[in-house]
């Protein structure tokens, strides 16, 4: 059993006090949720993954704010369970929490569907996916296992009503919910004071992943930018608190990071479009730029890979090079040269 880190108390300049809650969301994978006090009713951030030990982890660390922190708490007197994205490590423990609670759900309206209607929305991503990955230029047989992986972390987790709308224009009981679409198309930022919680949206110390639009709507690397910027532009923020990670002090410095992170990462992708013998597909650009990559993480390189060589294609730097076979077949690799 994985040892998970230590719970930690934060107070915001509003007087909330916001606790940090460890899960194992997957092996060796810790998610962090968060239990918001004193800004309006007991509110539940994150639900964890629903896997393995993550829902008696969430459970465990609500009952150690009793017994560690003097809190006057329960699960069962949560009220609210705020979902800052849909992505399974931070919603797959939901209807487990919602049976323990009867707390009301809250979520943004884009990601709404993925609570409401989630085996729809496993059928759409996953036929998505793989026409995303057939236009890439993936093998059948490395499609055929990407895709099995893909769908077996998901088949754990059931629908849940929504009943709440974290919506940008709509502050509740103090906190701000900013609409911080790219790593998610619903993704919020929930700011309570001078803290941010920032879900996956900003990290301490990993660029968080991107996907392409192609793939799913409001993702992209241009989303993600457009939405740093916003978080940039808001004053006071003191200490962001994330979904993974360490806690950050400089969140304004660590968007500065992340920005120049991708931007080198687009001149490599241009380097390698420049250098190769022939226009290059993004599974041939992927290899290029994650020589190293096994299993599922060859996966998620050729998404990050896919999110850069659109936003470069976007912004006509690069140009599909065969487009009579574009024309004639049904969906065939894209092949990328340098404009």
């Amino acid at each position: 059993m994985v040892s998970l880190p230590a719970i930690e108390r934060f107070e915001s300049s509003s007087g909330a006090r916001i606790y940090r809650l460890p899960v194992e969301a997957f092996p060796d994978f810790i998610a962090y949720c968060y239990l918001v006090l004193d800004a309006g009713a007991p509110t539940l951030v994150d639900a964890g993954s629903g896997f393995g030990s993550s829902s008696e982890h969430l459970l465990k660390g609500i009952e150690a704010l009793s017994t560690d922190f003097g809190e006057k708490l329960r699960a069962n007197d949560l009220e609210r369970i705020f979902i800052s994205h849909g992505h399974i490590d931070h919603f797959g423990g939901l209807a487990f929490m919602v049976e323990q609670t009867g707390a009301l759900v809250g979520i943004h309206e884009i990601d709404r569907r993925v609570l409401t209607a989630y085996e729809e929305r496993v059928i759409v991503a996953t036929k998505d996916l793989r026409v995303y990955l057939e236009r890439a230029g993936v093998s059948e047989k490395l499609r055929d296992g990407l895709m099995e992986m893909y769908g077996f972390a998901k088949k754990h987790v059931r629908s849940v009503r929504v009943d709440l709308t974290l919506d940008e224009e709509s502050p509740l009981d103090g906190m701000r919910f900013i609409h911080t679409p790219g790593h998610c198309p619903g993704q919020v930022c929930i700011l309570i004071g001078d803290v941010l919680l920032s879900a996956d949206h900003i990290l301490a110390q990993t660029t968080p992943h991107q996907s392409p639009e192609s793939i799913t709507h409001y993702t992209g690397l241009g989303h993600y930018l457009e939405s740093l910027a916003k978080v940039r532009r808001l004053d006071g923020i003191r200490l962001t608190l994330a979904g993974h990670e360490d806690p950050i002090h400089d969140v304004y410095g660590r968007i500065d990071e992340i920005r120049a992170s991708h931007q080198r990462k687009l001149e490599r992708v241009l380097d390698i479009v420049r250098n190769g013998e022939s226009p290059l597909t993004i599974g041939q650009i992927s290899r290029r730029l994650y020589p190293d990559r096994h299993g599922y993480d060859v996966l998620l390189a050729l998404e990050e890979t896919g999110a850069h060589v659109e936003y470069l294609y976007q912004h006509g730097y690069l140009s599909v090079c065969n487009l009579d076979e574009v024309e004639r077949e049904y969906n065939p690799a894209l092949r990328y040269g340098v404009v």
